[in-house]
């Protein structure tokens, strides 16, 4: 009963005790976790305001060499003989991203109306140690290094050739459960990159004993140019569960007054009543550079190449193949494999001679992640101009990039039934012979010299018949008749059917450089567009100068380069080296499939170029 009326005594005492408590003045003060440390090894840095209601503190520091984002707020409340006191604590997460001795300068905190600033911090930052990486990016070394997170970016290939496709996959470690804030950027000049494939749940991994939560994204690059490049580093952040420090976010408890043990705070239930034993912490991850060397593709690539890497199959199929001449004849090209299937052309006809062609559509399958490998279909239309025997075999060429040389795949002729052309010739007439007419003489006694002849009238003209019968084969019924009469018509027939082959192969030709001129004046109104995009700027001016070349020298435009045009244009040497920095560009365009570096062109500079090829002269 004693005890109770002393602890009743000590509650009164305190409450009278309230209403003359000293409230302190605001302070503000910053402390570092660590002085020291090593490349990629996050310091929790730590801006603590007593006092104050409120205060408005930066949010991120910026520090050259350190990375420094705010993670997390808490609050306390302090009593101490008769004076109470409060602190806001804000945390915030240090990366190193290189070594070197760093000042943390000192940040302004707004508190009501005034102004307090925090203390100066050094922080020294040593390299990491050997086989560990610098950025955090390792594999047992991070693992037993006590880190938050690590990256990692695997390329399989230290040496690859222009416009091949290349897997590459991201793995982003976590010491503990994570929600990914920033996901993951590859950093790399003279790269296309596919989509990056995000996964819909980590997954748990045992690296070195220790579990990891891991986020593994795919994706695949391809280099538009050769040289040596560095691919990355790759940067990321999450969201993780850090235990709370306690030992610093505590204030005392009211029975430090009466140098009693609180009950409550021994116990980790009632230190934390709604199981907020952690706090989330933003840790930035960044992963080692990968370096890739890209090798140029081989000269002398095979006319039916437009740009194909990889490894590939064709399979071809024609419907139908019944007709008559000039009707339509789709067919369908499958290319199956493994490659830059984004960059890739349809077969063309090795023989185009007396073929009307359409341009072909295409659709695309991917039977991965990243869309390696898969197949493209093709579907072409062609007509015959005249009469053919067989569809002639189609051509497709692309590099190896194992063989490491170009490769052409070739399909059958594919064999066609024409019906109709020119009718049959009219069988001749069978030959018809006249039947002979004989007769025996009523009289024939000549050797009688005195028999006397009988007398005659003028009938004996119609009924004495002639000693020798004669008789009469028409000439229609002679088959030299008909001979004589055929070299003639044959010959007619000839000059006919050269004439009229050398009005078809006059018409084509014509045909074909008024199509031409079509496209040169097409593209020279392209050229002219003020809003056209400038990834279109350098393949549609080579494309102008193919053609320009071909209507001057009567050859195939897609065979024109930029030698060949400098040679018929007779281009001095500077306008040679222009010449072959539009083709260059093109050529890097149609591998690489953007703009890469080329995103943005003047006016003045796309109007030096349409002046330049259009300025072209024989």
């Amino acid at each position: 009963m004693l005890r109770l009326r002393q602890i009743l005594f000590a509650c009164c005492g305190l409450c009278i005790a309230v209403p003359t408590l000293a409230v302190a003045a605001p302070g503000v003060t910053a402390v570092l976790s660590n002085s020291e440390a090593y490349v990629g090894e996050t310091v929790q840095l730590e801006i603590r305001v007593t006092d104050a209601g409120g205060a408005a503190v930066p949010g991120d520091i910026r520090v050259d060499g350190l990375e420094i984002h705010q993670t997390g707020t808490s609050r306390q409340i302090e009593m101490r003989n008769f004076t109470t006191s409060s602190s806001t604590t804000y945390t915030y997460t240090v990366l190193p991203l290189k070594a070197g001795s760093y000042k943390i300068p000192p940040q302004t905190v707004q508190v009501g109306g005034s102004s307090l600033r925090t203390p100066e911090l050094t922080l020294r930052v040593n390299a990491a140690p050997a086989g560990q990486n610098s950025a955090g990016a390792g594999g047992a070394a991070t693992a037993n290094s006590g880190r938050l997170a690590f990256a990692e970016l695997i390329v399989p290939k230290k040496t690859a050739y222009v416009g091949e496709m290349i897997p590459v996959v991201v793995r982003l470690c976590f010491a503990s459960r994570a929600r990914l804030t920033d996901l993951p950027e590859i950093t790399a000049q003279g790269f296309t990159t596919q989509k990056l494939q995000v996964p819909d749940q980590p997954t748990q991994e045992t690296i070195n004993g220790r579990e990891w939560e891991v986020f593994t994204f795919k994706t695949a690059i391809s280099p538009t140019r050769a040289g040596k490049f560095e691919i990355g580093p790759v940067r990321a952040s999450g969201l993780v569960s850090v235990p709370r420090r306690h030992g610093t976010s505590r204030g005392r408890s009211p029975f430090d007054m009466f140098n009693l043990d609180d009950p409550f705070l021994s116990d980790p239930f009632f230190r934390d009543p709604f199981g907020n034993l952690t706090q989330q912490q933003r840790v930035p991850v960044l992963s080692e550079p990968v370096t890739l060397e890209v090798k140029p593709l081989p000269p002398n690539a095979p006319p039916s190449f437009a740009g194909a890497v990889g490894n590939f199959t064709m399979a071809v199929e024609a419907k139908p193949k019944t007709l008559q001449v000039g009707d339509p004849i789709t067919l369908t090209t499958t290319i199956s494999g493994r490659g830059n299937f984004d960059r890739m052309n349809a077969p063309v006809l090795e023989d185009e001679n007396g073929w009307h062609k359409y341009p072909p559509s295409s659709k695309f399958k991917q039977d991965d992640e990243v869309g390696i490998s898969g197949q493209k279909t093709f579907e072409s239309v062609i007509s015959p101009n005249d009469k053919k025997p067989a569809i002639p075999a189609l051509a497709f060429s692309y590099f190896d990039p194992v063989k490491q040389q170009y490769v052409t795949v070739r399909s059958d002729p594919i064999p066609i039934r024409m019906e109709g052309g020119t009718a049959a010739t009219a069988a001749a007439p069978a030959s018809a012979t006249a039947p002979a007419v004989s007769a025996t003489p009523a009289s024939n006694s000549a050797s009688s010299p005195a028999a006397s002849p009988p007398p005659r009238d003028i009938l004996y003209q119609l009924t004495d018949q002639p000693a020798q019968t004669a008789s009469f084969k028409p000439l229609f019924t002679d088959p030299r008749f008909w001979l004589v009469q055929m070299l003639p018509l044959l010959g007619l027939a000839a000059f006919i059917g050269w004439r009229m082959r050398a009005e078809h192969l006059k018409n084509r030709d014509a045909h074909k450089i008024a199509s031409l001129q079509h496209e040169l004046a097409d593209l020279g109104r392209q050229l002219r567009r003020p809003d056209l995009p400038p990834n279109q700027l350098f393949p549609q001016a080579s494309r102008f100068v193919q053609v320009k070349t071909a209507l001057a020298q009567n050859i195939n435009p897609n065979t024109v380069d930029a030698e060949t045009a400098a040679r018929v244009f007779k281009l001095d040497e500077s306008e040679r080296a222009q010449l072959r920095k539009i083709f260059e560009q093109s050529d890097e365009l149609r591998y690489s499939g953007a703009a890469n570096g080329h995103s943005s062109v003047s006016q003045d500079q796309q109007r030096a170029v349409f002046r330049f090829v259009e300025g072209l002269r024989t």
